[in-house]
């Protein structure tokens, strides 16, 4: 009796997720026809306040790691700020990253780099796989902003945020605003972003054994505010400062430097010299 090798079969698509991203890119094309200066000045400025501070410096360091702590307000308006990078709920988005950290490189690694450059960059997310964590999985992973309810609030209602911030856009500048400041921005603050799971687990030097595939990237730490510097992250998770050698630009860093010194920072985590 011979053993059959049975196929591994693709995980099914979620043609949402498919139309979602598909809507998002064909939305940020639109920006050939309607350029204005002011439109692409209000496009960088968005990258670094929802992406920037939303995203890398709440979501990711204050957040997901607790590397330091501001006051709840301050806290609160940062959280909406990476909301409306429509990158998922914080909820979501927090447990997801935790989860990340304590399987990285692993089969458990919902955006595992072993499976290929565009699978952790953004097809994990296309695709209906195994390892997408559920919400009873998200609760789980983010205790502590599940059980607060302006969190809850912001992961319920991050769509309908976004329509209402398109819809001061389309008021202040009309559609070219809509265009430049939700479309092209949400695209270039998503690949930035997701090049730290692809990109900084393929590319790049390795500084500490972190146990995993993490890289030091020089121009993906540029791009998102010195959240290139994932080898060192992966090797301190809970530091606030990821550029470690004086020619690693954090500019991330240097935010939660300035909010320290103005007082508004507290308990910053910082790696242990040896």
């Amino acid at each position: 009796m011979t053993s059959q090798t049975v196929p591994m079969q693709r995980p099914p698509i979620s043609w949402a997720f498919v139309a979602f991203f598909g809507i998002i890119h064909l939305g940020a094309l639109l920006s050939i026809f309607c350029f204005s200066w002011s439109a692409l000045a209000l496009t960088v400025f968005l990258h670094w306040a929802l992406g920037g501070l939303g995203i890398c410096l709440c979501f990711h360091r204050l957040l997901s790691h607790r590397s330091f702590t501001v006051p709840k307000p301050l806290e609160y308006f940062l959280a909406l700020l990476g909301t409306l990078s429509l990158q998922g709920g914080p909820i979501d988005w927090i447990a997801h990253h935790r989860i990340h950290h304590a399987h990285s490189d692993t089969h458990r690694d919902p955006h595992d780099s072993n499976r290929g450059f565009w699978w952790s960059h953004m097809t994990w997310m296309i695709f209906i796989d195994e390892q997408r964590l559920g919400e009873e999985d998200c609760r789980r992973f983010a205790k502590d902003l599940a059980r607060d309810p302006v969190y809850r609030f912001l992961n319920q209602y991050m769509l309908p945020l976004q329509f209402a911030l398109a819809a001061v856009l389309y008021l202040l500048g009309g559609w070219p605003f809509v265009i430049y400041g939700i479309f092209l921005r949400l695209v270039l603050v998503f690949h930035c972003t997701w090049f730290v799971n692809s990109a900084c687990h393929k590319w790049g030097y390795r500084t500490h054994a972190a146990g995993d595939r993490s890289t030091n990237l020089w121009w993906v730490a540029l791009l998102v505010y010195g959240e290139g510097w994932h080898n060192n992250h992966h090797a301190f998770p809970r530091s606030a400062r990821h550029g470690l050698a004086w020619w690693e630009v954090d500019l991330t860093w240097g935010t939660i430097w300035l909010l320290e010194r103005v007082g508004l920072a507290k308990k910053v985590v910082l790696p242990e010299r040896g």
